[in-house]
């Protein structure tokens, strides 16, 4: 599997885009392309053909370059079955478990992954290591709001009962770079947090461009919304939050109501 990330230097966006090829064939897959014309240069300078396009949901700027790249690629676009009208021009829809292939060697499974939206999907592959392709559900050092068309209460089944259990090894590559802001919020809710402190320190001297790539070993240390069972996490909520009640998923509830604020 070759990966391709590109970032988009779009503030306050600040997209990700994403190009997986087969090593065998040089076919590749785009996925949430914002600028085509971008996405289709960096494709051809590595020698790839993009025969497919995914959208792992309905908002613009996770959309908007799919009507020109399948127009200069001819590219075939899936969406997740929940898409259906809200997405232009979809060749296949795809559900919970289906499977993407790639050129000969690349297979994605389908996650249905609701909650930023309640027709969003996420990719996720096991060999040669476990990746995970996964739009505006989970960030580096956060998740996705829920302001369009969302849920968090889909949102956090998501997250705690799907993606929490993948495995430790796991490459996150999400939809945007918000990672530094998102630690600064993590910060403001464990400020003790050695983790979050050190990777803070860390990413702040690298560019989008050479972002690190985390993975769910990392993020269960320092992603708050990974973090619902943490003493210290739910001893400093209590102080912010009246009449709290202690469960994973209100826990889960209060810090996305208060990253919506924060």
């Amino acid at each position: 599997m070759l990966i391709e990330r590109i970032y988009l230097n779009n503030p306050p966006l600040s997209n990700f885009n994403h190009i997986i090829a087969c090593e065998k064939t040089a076919e590749a897959i785009a996925i949430d392309p914002f600028d085509a014309d971008i996405v289709l240069k960096r494709a051809e300078e590595k020698g790839w053909t993009i025969k497919q396009i995914i959208s792992t949901h309905e908002h613009g700027d996770h959309i908007r370059g799919n009507k020109e790249l399948i127009a200069k690629t001819g590219a075939k676009l899936l969406a997740h079955k929940n898409a259906s009208g809200k997405i232009k021009e979809v060749d296949t829809f795809v559900d919970q478990g289906d499977i993407i292939h790639v050129g000969e060697t690349v297979k994605f499974e389908v996650l249905t992954t609701l909650g930023h939206t309640m027709a969003h999907l996420c990719l996720y592959a096991k060999d040669p290591e476990p990746v995970l392709f996964c739009g505006d559900t989970l960030f580096n050092a956060g998740v996705g709001n829920c302001h369009n068309g969302g849920d968090a209460g889909a949102l956090y089944h998501t997250v705690i009962d799907h993606l929490f259990d993948l495995p430790d090894e796991t490459k996150i590559y999400p939809g945007h770079d918000y990672i530094e802001n998102n630690l600064g919020f993590a910060l403001s809710r464990e400020p003790h947090n050695k983790e979050a402190k050190e990777l803070l320190e860390q990413v702040s001297k690298q560019t989008p461009d050479t972002r690190m790539v985390t993975n769910i070993k990392l993020e269960k240390k320092v992603n708050p919304f990974l973090r619902v069972h943490s003493q210290a996490l739910i001893s400093q909520l209590k102080q912010d939050v009246n009449q709290l009640v202690e469960s994973p998923k209100e826990v889960f509830l209060a810090l996305r109501e208060l990253r919506n604020h924060w």
